[in-house]
């Protein structure tokens, strides 16, 4: 093909335009002189770029501090799309949507230990955190509690910076509360973190709007103004010395934004969990075998917030019935805290382990009656297990494991642990009660792994079980 052939001056404009020069042997040309501001339209020359001392308050030593540890949390989590008729019949498998997350974190030690929460990470198929100054590495969750909203995160690297972890025992209220976190994510254009400044507006919240006696609720958390939004979550909570003080985890908000009412997780309740996650890959519930009675006229939870922390009944050879606690008698006090309700109650077992001893004070007769509990761990947690499946464990509901989860059912299996296959393909999550298989009642564990056995390869399985109070069923095809 033949090439055009361009004149020296048509090259010399697209040269110009493109940014490029003349010729070398181009005519020289003399530069246009810049352009004048008139003396009267010009502005003061801008201060002293040194930083005085009134500038570097406590907030910026603190951020300085901290946000070297901060990370950027990245997940992606395959959804799958519901089943079209027409791929059914062809023989085709459902679509999957991939999504993408985004949440904080930060070091707590030198060799990749990352802490955020749970719901940050819930679900996700890939894990990443990326530093602000763009390294990104590729993270392993180690466990998660989602009862405390914490999860500890691990990637391979060493050397990294690592955040100071404060006392949130001895938090003042009024004091400055500093939030460092990844607002709406990437949408500010870059990895470096965002810091929102405030006060401690209170501690020991119980956020109660998800249900009575603590069940679906946020409890003893701390409380700020320091702005937080989505994608804050998981990051810490510092003070004036630049300690980290609690873990961000939530807001109330009516409108999606923050409206200065913030929550975090207290970080000596995390320090516990995080501990327990590193060493056991899970959390160890204490367990003291109490059941609270629920007062009578109590239509929300408002109501409960004087009702008092009564005692309905003790769970046989539970630690409280050991330690001589009986039906009747009112909790004032567990430590050094105080019980005026259920949701106490259930923010103080937050803070205790299994084996150590704690100091419970009840009221009885008009007189208080102080005992020490021995915190046990729950009945389930030490009965036998039986496995089926491969990835479901199952153990026997027993009295003490009715009364502490408070079941309708008289009996059957509970499933104690259940892989992400089982819950998706079978439907059976862990807490969920089986109590019939077929025509076949369950009473034990050993039940469920014969009928199995048994009905394997024979046609469709319909397991029943209670979830939450409620009985379901799900339908199952295992073959041989």
């Amino acid at each position: 093909m033949r090439r055009p052939r361009w004149s020296r001056g048509l090259v010399a404009a697209l040269l110009a335009g493109c940014g490029g020069g003349a010729p070398a042997d181009a005519p020289a040309q003399n530069p246009a002189p810049p352009p004048t501001i008139p003396a009267s339209a010009r502005l003061p020359e801008p201060g002293s770029a040194a930083v005085t001392a009134p500038r570097r308050t406590a907030v910026v030593t603190a951020v300085a501090r901290v946000a070297p540890a901060v990370v950027t949390v990245q997940t992606e989590s395959v959804e799958r799309m519901p089943a079209d008729p027409f791929d059914l019949f062809f023989g085709r498998r459902p679509g999957e949507q991939r999504r993408a997350g985004i949440g904080t974190g930060f070091f707590v030690r030198e060799d990749g230990v990352v802490v955020t929460n749970a719901h940050v990470v819930a679900g996700a198929s890939r894990v990443s955190v990326a530093r602000r100054d763009g390294t990104t590495y590729t993270a392993r969750v180690v466990g998660a509690d989602e009862s405390n909203d914490l999860a500890v995160l691990k990637v391979e690297a060493r050397g990294l910076p690592v955040a100071p972890l404060g006392n949130s025992d001895s938090l003042l209220v009024g004091e400055w509360a500093v939030a460092i976190g990844n607002p709406f994510g990437f949408v500010l254009g870059n990895a470096e973190p965002s810091v929102s400044a405030g006060v401690i507006s209170a501690t020991g919240r119980n956020l109660v709007g998800g249900g009575q006696d603590g069940a679906g609720a946020s409890l003893d958390m701390i409380q700020t103004d320091a702005a937080i939004n989505p994608g804050n979550s998981g990051g810490p909570l510092i003070n004036a010395d630049g300690e980290v003080i609690g873990v961000n985890s939530s807001i109330y908000t009516p409108s999606g934004g923050s409206v200065g009412l913030g929550f975090a997780i207290p970080i000596n309740r995390a320090r516990r969990v995080v501990e327990d996650l590193l060493a056991h890959g899970t959390v160890r519930r204490p367990w003291i075998g109490v059941v609270l009675r629920t007062p009578e006229a109590a239509t929300s939870p408002r109501d409960l917030l004087t009702a008092g922390a009564v005692v309905r009944a003790i769970v046989p050879g539970s630690p409280a019935a050991r330690a001589g606690i009986a039906a009747g008698d009112q909790i004032v006090r567990v430590g050094t805290r105080t019980v005026r309700n259920p949701f106490d109650w259930e923010a103080a077992l937050l803070d205790l382990r299994p084996g150590e001893d704690v100091a419970v004070a009840v009221r009885r007769g008009g007189r208080d009656v102080a005992s020490t509990v021995r915190v046990g761990d729950l009945p389930e947690v030490t009965a036998p297990k039986v496995t089926v499946l491969r990835e479901l464990q199952l153990v026997t509901v027993t009295a003490a494991i009715r009364a502490e989860r408070r079941l309708q059912a008289s009996s059957g299996a509970l499933v104690y642990q259940a892989s992400e296959r089982v819950a998706t393909e079978i439907g059976l999550e862990p807490g969920d009660v089986i109590v019939q298989i077929n025509q076949a009642g369950i009473t034990s564990a050993d039940d469920v792994a014969r009928a199995l056995d048994y009905y394997a390869g024979r046609g469709p399985m319909r397991i029943f079980f209670e979830r939450q109070g409620r009985y379901s069923f799900t339908d199952v095809i295992l073959r041989q």
